[in-house]
């Protein structure tokens, strides 16, 4: 089957979206983040609640948040005061998931030159996440408390398609869980109200192509290892 020129534009925007952990400071124009989140809106939700909520943090708004949660992050004794408030990994690991999440990580921890016994290193990667790796754009995403596992379902599509109308605009993202451990001092920084619970958060802008950790590219398993044709 030949593919068209929409068919490859798409599977291109999928395909080349990766987790990046390095931003140039070029700025993100409003008109552009606007239109990627309208895009994004239009991701399949159940009866369309449309359950989703994002606050886009920039300029002294987002060096605040980022201060303020990596000042927690580095006090021992405040970080231990800081839980998630949802189980985004599970409680106890099996195989093959444990192998691969070990493996994306020291993948990564090679790259920068980080060895096991480095843990003061890979504290200080980690905590390059709540500064949104230095992006220009900094998102963190809510959910109604009243919403169940339906919704977070659909609020999975909307963030990829941020991420992937964003590589159409030539734009990179990370998506962050490590923002949930510190949700209490994200609902103070932003005002939430007590009804919204915090998903997640995501950096967005221009990937810097000169950081070595924009060169690891995680593997995905081939489509006969996980799918079964019945006919």
């Amino acid at each position: 089957m030949i593919s068209s020129p929409d068919q490859q534009a798409v599977d291109a925007a999928i395909t080349s979206r990766r987790s990046i952990r390095a931003f140039l400071p070029t700025p993100v124009a409003r008109e552009d983040i606007e239109a990627i989140l309208q895009v994004a809106a239009r991701a399949p939700s159940g009866t369309n609640t449309q359950p989703w909520k994002a606050y886009v943090l920039t300029g002294e708004a987002k060096a605040r948040l980022c201060a303020r949660i990596v000042d927690a992050y580095k006090d021992p004794e405040q970080n231990r005061q800081h839980t998630e408030e949802y189980a985004y990994y599970p409680r106890e690991w099996k195989s093959p998931y444990i192998d691969r999440r070990r493996k994306v990580g020291w993948d990564l921890y090679a790259l920068l030159g980080l060895t096991r016994e480095n843990k003061a290193g890979m504290a200080a990667q980690h905590a390059r996440n709540f500064t949104f790796f230095d992006a220009p754009v900094g998102m963190i995403f809510t959910i109604d408390r009243i919403m169940e596992q339906g919704s977070w379902l659909d609020y999975g599509m909307f963030l990829q398609n941020i991420m992937v109308a964003a590589r159409g605009r030539g734009l990179d993202t990370c998506p962050q869980a490590a923002f949930t451990q510190f949700h209490r001092l994200i609902a103070k920084e932003l005002d939430l109200s007590s009804d919204e619970m915090v998903v997640c958060g995501m950096a967005l802008g221009y990937a810097d192509p000169e950081k070595i950790e924009n060169s690891l590219i995680s593997e995905r398993e081939p489509v006969a290892s996980f799918v079964k044709f019945m006919e």
